[in-house]
């Protein structure tokens, strides 16, 4: 497992949901963000996020860790 992979990894394994999301969710980046952040606030979902545009290395490790192309990611 890759570092980045080991990274993503400790985050969803110390977190019950996190979205993997352009921007913030008080700021989101892209309008599938800010969907994604909308439904999980109407639901009341505890969630931690992850800004991909603050570090390469999650953007792309994501997809990897996943095994799909698209962000935001939960």
């Amino acid at each position: 497992m890759t570092d980045t992979n080991t990274r993503i990894a400790q985050i969803v394994g110390d977190n019950d949901v996190v979205l993997f999301m352009k921007g913030t969710p008080l700021f989101p980046q892209c309008g599938f963000s800010n969907r994604a952040v909308s439904i999980l606030d109407h639901c009341n979902v505890a969630f931690e996020s992850v800004d991909v545009l603050q570090d390469m290395e999650i953007r792309q490790g994501i997809k990897s860790f996943s095994d799909w192309p698209t962000i935001p990611q939960l």
